[in-house]
């Protein structure tokens, strides 16, 4: 075992603070990872907090790592030490179910195993990364192209593929009109996706604050949704809506902004349940879905990608002494777009 720094919660709602954590030995097929930066996702702080139920703690957060391999198992093929690598939400799955066959492996039905707040094959409780070092068995790591900086290609291991699996699912591109519900830390990274694939792209959100950064994403309009003349003007817009939102959302008003066959697909998961007219649906044979991180095939198919096109994250780099107050910033949406820590001042 390895002891290395991190920063965890140890209770329920309870602040992070700094600690160690033990890493296991290097397996045959194991990559040690030297974790340099590690993004904040909303979903960290819907752990922390048990917002999405009960947890197990203490608990590292972080599942949007981005680092250098410093060492390999005897079997690993696909890595070296000083390669560039990322690890997303996935430490692991069964590997043998339909999901997984098919490289979907987030919708693995035999048990997958998740970077933070779960038990692993081994029945030790995972630790994400906010933290010095991980061990990830070479088929969850994915190799982030030297066009991206690790800090700003660290969201992407959760933030971009959440939001360019949909995207590619329901066709986003050429002649199709999307709308980004939501100009956050998904949604950011949805806009820009979105772009490069060539769709018209929409932002909603509720006001016009961020109207000058939507645009200068990729965005083609962008409109309020606080302002009831939004759901007038648009009825019957969109081919494809994204939902990037995890506060409770009138669906109904947004699937009227939908054409005929349309998708309004969440990737946002508020704590509370949604009340729904299923008229909303059925009238204009429309899709309400959801969609959830993507596959690891998947997500090397996004970082390529993002490269290709010249983009990574918007971040704002951070110390590991400002996570507490990064959490309640996030919550109060004070962030362009998504913090990312230096691992190195752990």
């Amino acid at each position: 075992m390895t002891t290395v720094a991190a920063y965890a919660v140890p209770a329920a709602k309870a602040p992070l603070e700094r600690t160690t954590i033990e890493r296991r030995e290097v397996g045959e097929f194991d990559v040690l990872i030297d974790i340099k930066f590690a993004g904040i996702c909303h979903s960290d702080i819907h752990q922390a907090r048990e917002g999405w139920g009960e947890a197990t703690f203490p608990m590292v957060p972080g599942h949007e790592i981005a680092g250098i391999v410093s060492e390999v198992g005897a079997g690993v093929t696909k890595y070296q030490v000083g390669d560039r690598v990322g690890v997303g939400c996935l430490v692991d799955s069964c590997r043998e179910c339909e999901s997984c066959k098919a490289g979907e492996e987030q919708y693995c039905t035999g048990g997958n195993v998740f970077t933070y707040n779960a038990i692993g094959k081994d029945g030790e409780l995972t630790y994400g990364g906010y933290s010095q070092k991980v061990v990830v068995h070479e088929n969850f790591v994915v190799r982030i192209p030297d066009a991206l900086s690790l800090d700003v290609a660290a969201p992407l291991l959760c933030a971009g593929i959440t939001t360019y699996s949909p995207l590619k699912h329901w066709n986003a591109g050429p002649g199709k009109k999307v709308a980004i519900l939501g100009l956050g830390g998904l949604g950011h990274t949805g806009v820009k996706i979105a772009h490069a694939l060539g769709a018209e792209v929409t932002v909603l959100s509720q006001s016009l604050r961020k109207k000058d950064d939507g645009l200068k994403l990729g965005a083609d309009h962008y409109y309020a949704t606080s302002d009831e003349q939004t759901f007038k003007d648009l009825q019957g817009s969109f081919d494809l809506i994204l939902s990037t939102v995890s506060a409770p959302l009138d669906l109904g008003a947004f699937l009227s902004l939908l054409k005929r066959d349309g998708a309004l697909v969440n990737v946002g998961a508020p704590e509370e349940p949604i009340a729904l007219n299923l008229f909303s649906v059925i009238a204009g044979r429309k899709t309400l879905a959801g969609s959830m991180i993507g596959g690891i095939a998947e997500t090397q198919e996004m970082l390529d990608f993002c490269a290709e096109h010249g983009f990574g994250a918007e971040v704002e780099v951070i110390r590991a002494d400002q996570i507490n107050e990064a959490y309640e910033r996030v919550l109060s949406s004070d962030v362009r777009y998504r913090f990312v820590i230096d691992i190195a001042t752990i």
